[in-house]
Formats: C-alpha cells, sequence, structure tokens
C-alpha cells in the first residue's frame, strides 16, 4: 500500500512561485508538489477574528515565521448569525483574505464545517438551526439542505480562487472531530463537489474514531496532539494524557483532544496507507474559566520534534496566530457552558490569543521565535526527510508518565542517510540532565566521545547528509553553496566530515565566518532570527515606548460572589451582575496616541510613531481572577488571570478615546479553578503597573 499514489493535475498560476502544469499529489509517505516532496508547515488563523486592515502584515509575519500553509475556520454563525442574512463584509470577507494568501503565495486549506468549533458558540453553528427541527450534523434532508445552504456561499467566495483556477485553495476539511459514519463526511464532500468544490485533496481530523469508514482516498486523516488543554475538568496540575505528546510513538492519535465532548479515547490503529500529516498541533493554548492554561515555549517546540521523528510529514499548529472573536449581532460569539452546542467550558467573551507563536495582536513571542529554526529546516531539507522511515527506539514509546529513566530518541533514514531526534522535555516532568549519549544509526556510532544532553531541550542530528558524516548541532539551511548548522545549547558540537575530518567542540561564528569552509554554525538566538531583518535579534519582543499612563482606582469591588460549577459541572465565569461588583480602575493613555492630531511639538516623537502606523500595545499587569476592558461602555477585551499579563492594541480604539475603565474581580481562594505556579496565589486584586509597548 505504500507504493500507491494519488495525483491529481492542475494548472496553476507561476505567480504564486510554481510552473504551470504542476502536479499536486500525495502518496502513503507525503505530499508532492511539481514530483518534488514537500514537509509543509501550516499555520491555523481565523480571519473573521483579525481584522481586515491587519491581514496581510499578520500573515506576512506567519511567512517569516516559516508558515508555508494557511489553514482558517469558516464559522456558520459569524457569516449567518441571523437566518438567511449572510455577512462577508470586512473582517467576515473570506474572498479578500483568500485574495491575499494568493499575493503571498500561502496555499490555504480551509475548514469548511459545518460544526467547526474552535471555541466559537456552538462550535459555529448558528442559535437558529436549533430551532429547525432537523438533527444536527446527520444526513436528514433538511439539515443537509442548510449546509448545502451555507456550502453554496462559501463557494461565491472562493469560486475562481481554487488551485485549478491558479488560486491558493488547496484543500477543504469537512465538519470537525466527528465520531459518526463515515457516509455524513461524504455526504458533506458530495454536497460540496456538485457545487463546485474540486480541489487536490480533501481532509478530516484523524480523531476521534468514526463509526464507519471513508471510502479510502475520499479524505486525508489529520491528527493532533496538545501539551495542556482547556477543556480538561481535571484541575490538577499535568492532569490527563498530554504527556504522551512528548514521546516517540507509532500511533498517530491523542487520546487527550477534546476529553470533554470526546471522553476519553483510546488510541487508534495507525493509516499506514495515508501520510501522517497533523493539523492541531497545539502552538499554545486558550485558558478556560476553570483552568488557567501557561505555556512554555519548550512545550511546542519539543511536541514539533518529537512528531518529526515519529514519522510526520506535516506540522499543522492550532493556533499560530490569536485573535478576537467578533462582535455579535444577537449574542456574543464566545463558547459557554449555556450555549445550546459544546456547552462544557466558559470562554473568554472578546479574548482568543492562545498563547500563540503570534499573539492575539500579533505579537511575536519567544515561542514564535523558538520554532523558526525547525520550520526553515522543513522547508530546506524536507524534500530528503519525507521519504525517510521512522525507527521509534526500543523502550522510547514504552516510556510512563514522568519517567527519567532514558533519554528519548528516535531516528528517520534511507539510503543510509538519516537524522536523529531526540527531546529530554516533559512539560511538568522536570526531566534530568542525560550523560554519557551516543547514537548509534546506519553503521555510525557518535559523537566520538559520550556528550550531555541537557535538560528542558530537544533537536535534530544529521547523518550523512551533505558532506556530513554526522554532527551534534541541527541541521538549518542550504544556501547558496553554504550549510548552516544551529548550536544547540549546552550540547557539545562536533562536525563530522565525508573526507575524514572531525572538528571537536566547535563553537558558533555566526554568519559571517564558516567554522570550515562552507559551514557556518550559528547560535541558537541568531538561528531563531535567520533570514530577519537584521534589527531583529535587538528588537526581537515588544519594547517599551511610553509608561506616561496614568492609572487610578475610583472604586472598590463589592462582596464577592460563590463561584459555583454550572452545567458543564466545572466553575462557571461570572455574569453580567456579577462584574457590576468588580473594583474599577481608570486608565488615561497619552493624548497624542489617542487623538494625534491635537499633537504639541513635545508629542513630536510619538506622533511620528503613530503616524508610521507603529501599533502601540497597552499591557496591564494585575492579579485577580478576571479582568474587563471597557472603551466608553464597550467591552474591548478580556482577560482570565494566568499570571501573564493583560493585553489590548490601542490601534484598535477609535480617536479621541483617551480613558478607558478596567474592572478587575478579586481572585477568591478555594475556588475550583486551576491557576499556574507563575500566578499570583494572593486573594484580592491589585494593578502592578500599565505601560505602553511598541508591536513590530
Amino acid at each position: 500500500m505504500r507504493k500507491l499514489f494519488f495525483s491529481i493535475y492542475f494548472l496553476f498560476a507561476a505567480s504564486l512561485g510554481w510552473s504551470q502544469n504542476a502536479v499536486v499529489s500525495w502518496d502513503s509517505l507525503s505530499l508532492s508538489m511539481n514530483h518534488h516532496r514537500v514537509l509543509p508547515v501550516m499555520g491555523e488563523v481565523h480571519y473573521s477574528r483579525i481584522p481586515a486592515s491587519e491581514w496581510r502584515n499578520e500573515l506576512l509575519k506567519m511567512k517569516e515565521g516559516g508558515v508555508t500553509f494557511v489553514a482558517t475556520y469558516v464559522f456558520w454563525n459569524h457569516v449567518e448569525e441571523q437566518k438567511g442574512i449572510f455577512d462577508w463584509s470586512g473582517q467576515r470577507n473570506l474572498r479578500h483574505f483568500i485574495e491575499i494568501c494568493k499575493e503571498l503565495q500561502l496555499p490555504v486549506i480551509v475548514r469548511l464545517g459545518p460544526f467547526c468549533h474552535g471555541e466559537v458558540r456552538n462550535g459555529g453553528i448558528p442559535d437558529w438551526v436549533f430551532q429547525e427541527g432537523c438533527r444536527l450534523r446527520s444526513e436528514e434532508p433538511k439539515f443537509l439542505s442548510l449546509v448545502e445552504n451555507l456550502y453554496r456561499q462559501i463557494f461565491t467566495q472562493i469560486q475562481g480562487l481554487q488551485w485549478k483556477d491558479g488560486g491558493p485553495v488547496i484543500a477543504a476539511q469537512f465538519d470537525n472531530e466527528y465520531r459518526g459514519n463515515g457516509s455524513y463526511l461524504m455526504a458533506l464532500k458530495r454536497i460540496a463537489q456538485k457545487i463546485g468544490f474540486d480541489l487536490p485533496f480533501y481532509t478530516r481530523t484523524g480523531w476521534p474514531a468514526l463509526r464507519t469508514p471513508v471510502p479510502y482516498g475520499e479524505m486525508l486523516p489529520l491528527y493532533g496532539d496538545y501539551a495542556d488543554g482547556f477543556w480538561d475538568k481535571d484541575i490538577k496540575e499535568g492532569a490527563g494524557d498530554y504527556w504522551k505528546a512528548f514521546s516517540f510513538r507509532s500511533t498517530r492519535t491523542s487520546t487527550a483532544i477534546g476529553t470533554d465532548l470526546l471522553g476519553k479515547q483510546k488510541e487508534q490503529r495507525n493509516e499506514q496507507a495515508y501520510p501522517y500529516f497533523t493539523c492541531e498541533l497545539g502552538g499554545g493554548m486558550v485558558t478556560s474559566y476553570h483552568k488557567r492554561v501557561y505555556m512554555y515555549p519548550m512545550d511546542a517546540y519539543a511536541m514539533a520534534v518529537v512528531k518529526l521523528g515519529s514519522g510526520s510529514n506535516l506540522l499543522g499548529y492550532y493556533m499560530y496566530h490569536g485573535g478576537t472573536n467578533p462582535e455579535g449581532k444577537l449574542t456574543a460569539l464566545n463558547e459557554t457552558q449555556r450555549t445550546p452546542g459544546t456547552a462544557n467550558n466558559d470562554l473568554p467573551v472578546v479574548t482568543y490569543d492562545f498563547q500563540a507563536p503570534l499573539n492575539e495582536f500579533g505579537q511575536r513571542n519567544q515561542v514564535y521565535f523558538k520554532l523558526r529554526p525547525l520550520h526553515i529546516f522543513a522547508k530546506s531539507f524536507g524534500e530528503l526527510l519525507a521519504p525517510m522511515t521512522e525507527t521509534i527506539i526500543d523502550g522510547s514509546a514504552a516510556l510512563k508518565k514522568g519517567d527519567d529513566s532514558k533519554l528519548r530518541w528516535s531516528y528517520r533514514s534511507k539510503n543510509k542517510q538519516a537524522f536523529v531526534f531526540w527531546n529530554n522535555y516533559e512539560r511538568f516532568a522536570h526531566l534530568s540532565a542525560k550523560k554519557n549519549i551516543q547514537f548509534e544509526v546506519e553503521g555510525i556510532k557518535f559523537p566520538s566521545s559520550p556528550i550531555t544532553i541537557p535538560a528542558g531541550t530537544a533537536g535534530i542530528f544529521p547523518v550523512r547528509v551533505e558532506g556530513l558524516k554526522y554532527a551534534t548541532a541541527q541541521l538549518l539551511d542550504k544556501k547558496d553553496g553554504k550549510l548552516y548548522l544551529m548550536a544547540i545549547p549546552g550540547v557539545d558540537t562536533e562536525i563530522a566530515l565525508d573526507n575524514g575530518k572531525v572538528l571537536k567542540h566547535v563553537k558558533a561564528k555566526g554568519l559571517k565566518q564558516p567554522v570550515y569552509k562552507n559551514i557556518y554554525l550559528l547560535d541558537e538566538s541568531t538561528a531563531e532570527c535567520y533570514l530577519l531583518d537584521g534589527n531583529t535579534q535587538d528588537k526581537r519582543f515588544s519594547m517599551l515606548v511610553n509608561d506616561n499612563v496614568t492609572v487610578r482606582k475610583i472604586k472598590e469591588a463589592k462582596e464577592l460572589r460563590t463561584i459555583i460549577k454550572g452545567k458543564a459541572k466545572v466553575a462557571e465565569a461570572p455574569s453580567e451582575e456579577d462584574w457590576n461588583r468588580a473594583a474599577v480602575y481608570t486608565i488615561t493613555i497619552p493624548k497624542v496616541l489617542s487623538n494625534p492630531s491635537q499633537c504639541t511639538t513635545a508629542d513630536t516623537e510619538l506622533k511620528s510613531k503613530k503616524m508610521a502606523h507603529e501599533r502601540m500595545l497597552l499591557e496591564i499587569d494585575y492579579r485577580g481572577d478576571c479582568a474587563r476592558l471597557y472603551a466608553h461602555g464597550k467591552l474591548i477585551e478580556d482577560n482570565f488571570y494566568n499570571g501573564q499579563p493583560m493585553q489590548y492594541d490601542i490601534a484598535r480604539l477609535p480617536e479621541h478615546i483617551e480613558d478607558l475603565e478596567l474592572r478587575i474581580l478579586p481572585k477568591q481562594n478555594g475556588a475550583p479553578i486551576y491557576f499556574p505556579k507563575e500566578a499570583d496565589s494572593r486573594e484580592g486584586e491589585s494593578v502592578n503597573s500599565v505601560v505602553l509597548k511598541k508591536i513590530w
């Protein structure tokens, strides 16, 4: 079955970087373009959760981060909240979003629904559908007729932009996390094809297990994994099966995803006839009211290394870019325990930051830079890696939670060439450094002397690749006849060449000086900023611009509510009435930022920044249970406290607004809520600081 090959021939515009008459194909190993195997990096971004004016800039940031495919949900209730009234305007304008993707040469996978989830009210299904008297997500003719109407509307947005037309839409996903009969998914596909969808391939989520299968080749199953989950009802630190994401395994399915909706899942038998693709590797995690997850850069990085080492040939992150829920016409559009569909978690009304590589307002964060070298490697060496078969080292897959007895590693190889993948990180496990490590792969034992693999690290070593016999540094890129590697902090770099020369204890010399002929060794920080603007390394994170922000407390919190468990048996978020009991602060931002047309001479520097469209981030370092930010009485941002500051992009404020209102509900000890160790554990509330930073 591994030789079975599906090919789809389509005319594809040269403007996207590939020649016309390109071939898009897949087999049991990987995706190919123009008969060359590729290893895409797919980043999820929800167009309707970002203002349309920001799309181009944010997609460019994604591309700079190494994303080569874009995935996006089409939330039904974002575009047809009221029956029969479709809204494709503004940030709901799917067609315009796809047109920008075309211009930026980013292929798009459109996740069509009708059910999406995405922490949206009812999983994206409009409230009015629940009143139609039909069984949702079924083959009942009435429900399918509603879906057909939705798909027809979506088709108007992508018509002329499909892959065959020279557009970027390369695939579509049907429904999401569906567990019933495969015939339902096939019914959705038939509807789409009847309307005019004609794409190189189609997908479905590979979890949970279907009751009956989809015929082979009709839809590629895509998988996922997360380092933690807001949905878990168990609020102990490290609860759930998330630890499995950090061990190399032959199985593709996660037993941790969506346990609130799907319950405890079993590992499924691998579908070896399909390539191992992912669509939901946790690029971060949203916070629910009852579980305030705090993510670390190594969570996503180690998990991605493990997936590659376990045979995956498409890294798909959910989310890669956070967002902001659009305003609903009838209700707020966030998931809550009380909504008709999903109804398992209380999520913030406004923010969908997700602690993703690109945060809600496009802030590049540590995980963005951490993942870049891996993504550059995937693009540069994906054609070599994709056909390699994986070997899981005995014992790695059998490790138990927190097992610190050995280094976790695997390798992928073909024709004596190989890549060694290793990981010494597990979330919350505090693994120790592994001493006296040597690898033996394809007849080569290396390095020449045992090394120590530090705690909290992960990496990839090449064997018989690009003139290297082996290296204890990570391949980054091959460009203009030069080979670039990344030194891994704490790992002694040894480079052995095919000509017999061995370079020991090599120190990074950067981009300007090779360590040997055409071989360059970069330190981690330089590699993370490789091919970015030359000043990037100096300004990689948001910088303080102005602390001339006035904060004044005008109202103390009233008597606290009793936090109860709601319909889904988890802590229930505050009601609108509860927010009237909050402590209230006023925040006054510099006049130049709220009304740049009335600047004084002294404001010249800030005025120039504003007029140059440099975006300013209001950062509120507070403690409490949760907080909300209002502008002239309108809710513009909210936050469930997890130890990280609350942030807001003031470029989204209308002019002439200088005073904002901040409401904070005090933290109560003993509430059925998980707070991470990074959160201030004291009861009550306070504002520690409010500053302005630049988003670059």
